[in-house]
């Protein structure tokens, strides 16, 4: 249970003074739900306003504010003409104070002339005339330094720093987490002194980084506590004989490196300790044989097996596959996504349940409470950043005994990311491509040469090459990356004719089903595409790849989406169209991905360039990790928070001695408590 210390904190909003309905939803808007909500949403800048009594060149681009008497109106010739409201300071300087929109009225009540009013507004010169644009009217009690806060529309900054201090006053005086050498060291304040500093001046860095501190130490020490419970549990131990894995036809040998996993994944299997590990593999270096592999180990042991994958499509490619691999082996396998029901989902749930089906390949659809399995003993997670730890925690309860989990990802992760979100994993890294892999040539071209891309895509077409072309990722646009695409795909057409598939995410599942199909047996040539390809399309006929709007994407998934060629043995070209204007971290984003097919290094060029989030797809996810620490907090962070944990459960007694009771608090203070429930469950 919560400690009763932080009830005030996870109250709704609404128990503020001052919060109704209405306001409730612009800060729901903004994920301001509780009042811890409203604490953990640091200020991102300050307002520093000078108080002066008249005006001065030397205030122009500063805040300012003043006392001033309006003394004339000017309207302006047209209906979005500016509302001028003439004024002067106390040495009789004119000032024009600008209204722009349908303010006349309002500004005529609130700036009455021949009555002093204090205003305050960032201090512009027009012309020869200074000038304020929409100035602050109701000045007099403004402070000199205000913090700036993310807003809403329909709450103000003065509104939500109102709002804060509430919060703040409600946050109580916590025990002392943090070991306390470590504290001195940095000279950080008390966790609610920092709290009040860092709102009170976001510029104060040493609070800040005390906050972000104990948010990393807090995820740092949970992943500690889940692994401990993995250790301390009892699974099933995989002990197979090799003889479903001896009937398989393999097209090559494993690599070293693939032979080195499937090693280390088979000793993890014969133990009681469920394993936890976390297998990294460049884009097409044979991830899916090590993960069949060890699905064959578990059914060779007399358990089951499940698959999971993030998207519809990944699930019917990995189920194609495993389909294909074991034809002729006695080893049933089935899929479970959204799509399946009716019969169809009875009898999967029922050979499920009495053991029939070996293997189940899925969506999310494999966590839903109505599917059992008769003997789950291996969990395997494809493109493990799409899924966190509380998923990872559900899935294990999916059997008496927590199954054996490998998690694998084609988006290889630094070290540090390592660590910080896969704490208590071990892991395995696939550094070797398979036989025959050919480098991608990557090329950047400017968009304005797209006419000569389409000449060249038709002349791969006459000589029975596919590709894909991908539309480029559209924020703050009317227009959708699916509406580029559509859009796209009709222009391709008119050129091509039916040759040309279409795929977004907004699709039916048996409509994409058919598209992929369609090009998968060259009746299309060209496909044209969202993001929803980035993961789980293999066709090795298509050489070609097309990306609009490079700049526009992160390098882990311009890797990725290149990864969709190259998948034969083939030479595969990658053209990346360009905007024309770059910023210099795009530039340097498109000058690495022309230089290198490695992923390794490009993963650790995006967290330098783009930080965690991206490289995570927290974003696309949905699964914020930190949401005081930045990126780079977390890097220069974590390993402290890493020792300081460790010391914590090693040294200083676990979660049972004074600190570790402070740690605890500071568990559900950061919503790490799942942690807590699966030790004591364990």
């Amino acid at each position: 249970m919560r400690p009763d210390i932080l009830n005030p904190l996870f109250a709704e909003t609404e128990a503020l003074k001052g919060v109704g309905a209405a306001l409730a939803k612009p800060l729901a808007r903004l994920g301001l739900t509780r009042v811890v909500d409203l604490l953990f949403h640091l200020p991102t800048g300050i307002v520093d306003r000078k108080k002066v009594d008249r005006l001065e060149e030397a205030d122009v681009g500063r805040i300012v504010t003043l006392e001033v008497t309006p003394t004339d109106y000017r309207a302006g010739g047209g209906p979005r003409s500016p509302f001028r409201v003439q004024a002067v300071d106390s040495a009789g300087q004119a000032l024009h104070l600008v209204f722009f929109g349908n303010n006349s009225g309002w500004a005529r009540k609130l700036l009455p002339l021949g009555e002093k009013r204090t205003i305050s507004g960032k201090l512009e010169q027009y012309d020869v005339w200074f000038q304020i644009v929409h100035p602050d009217t109701e000045a007099a009690d403004l402070p000199e330094r205000e913090p700036v806060y993310g807003l809403s529309e329909g709450i103000t900054n003065k509104r939500m720093g109102q709002l804060v201090a509430q919060a703040i006053a409600r946050a109580p005086d916590l025990p002392e987490w943090i070991e306390p050498s470590l504290l001195a060291r940095h000279g950080w304040p008390s966790w609610q002194e920092a709290l009040q500093r860092a709102h009170a001046d976001p510029l104060d860095a040493v609070a800040r980084q005390r906050l972000a501190y104990d948010e990393v130490f807090a995820n740092q020490l949970a992943l500690m506590l889940v692994r401990a419970s993995s250790r301390k549990r009892r699974g099933l131990p995989l002990v197979g004989d090799g003889s479903l894995r001896a009937q398989l036809a393999l097209p090559y040998s494993p690599t070293g490196a693939q032979a080195r996993a499937i090693a280390e994944i088979e000793a993890d299997l014969i133990q009681q300790m469920p394993m936890t590990r976390l297998l990294q593999g460049d884009v097409g270096s044979g991830k899916t044989l090590v993960a069949l592999m060890a699905l064959l180990m578990a059914v060779e042991a007399g358990a089951q097996g499940a698959l999971l994958a993030p998207t519809e499509i990944l699930a019917r490619q990995h189920y194609d596959t495993l389909s294909r691999q074991l034809a002729g082996l006695p080893v049933n396998v089935a899929i479970l996504t959204g799509r399946e029901k009716g019969r169809v989902r009875e009898a999967t749930l029922m050979g499920l349940a009495d053991g029939s089906i070996h293997i189940l390949v899925g969506t999310h659809a494999i966590f839903q409470q109505a599917v059992a399995y008769r003997n789950l003993g291996l969990a395997v997670v494809d493109e493990q950043h799409r899924f966190g730890v509380a998923q990872r925690i559900m899935l294990a309860s999916k059997a008496e005994r927590p199954p054996h989990l490998l998690v694998m990802t084609a988006t290889p992760i630094p070290r540090t990311l390592t660590l910080t979100h896969y704490g208590e994993m071990e892991v395995s890294r696939l550094d070797e491509m398979p036989p025959g892999r050919q480098p991608i040539e990557t090329r950047v071209l400017s968009a304005e040469r797209i006419d000569e891309v389409i000449e060249a895509l038709g002349r791969h077409m006459a000589i029975g090459g596919q590709a894909y072309w991908v539309c480029p990722l559209v924020e703050e646009s009317e227009v959708s990356d699916q509406t580029a695409a559509e859009q796209r795909a009709a222009m391709l057409r008119e050129r091509f004719g039916e040759r040309i598939g279409l795929v977004h995410g907004r699709m039916k599942g048996p409509d994409k089903d058919s598209v992929m199909a369609e090009f998968q047996a060259a009746r299309t040539l060209v496909l044209v595409a969202t993001t929803v390809i980035e993961v789980g399309v293999d066709v090795p006929n298509a050489t070609l790849i097309i990306i609009e709007g490079a700049e526009r994407f992160g390098l882990a998934q311009l890797h990725q989406l290149r990864g969709r060629v190259g998948r034969g043995s083939g030479r595969s070209v990658c053209l990346l169209l360009r905007g024309r204007q770059l910023s210099e971290t795009s530039r340097a984003r498109l000058a690495l991905m022309r230089e290198t097919n490695d992923g390794f290094r490009i993963a650790e060029e995006d967290l330098r360039l783009r930080g965690a989030g991206e490289i995570l797809g927290t974003r696309q996810s949905g699964e914020q990790a930190f949401r005081i620490a930045s990126p780079e907090e977390v890097q220069s962070l974590v390993q402290t928070a890493n020792g300081d944990a460790r010391l914590l459960v090693d040294r200083d007694g676990g979660l049972e001695a004074p600190r570790g009771q402070a740690a605890r608090t500071a568990l559900y203070l950061f919503e790490r408590d799942a942690a807590v429930g699966l030790l004591r469950s364990g």
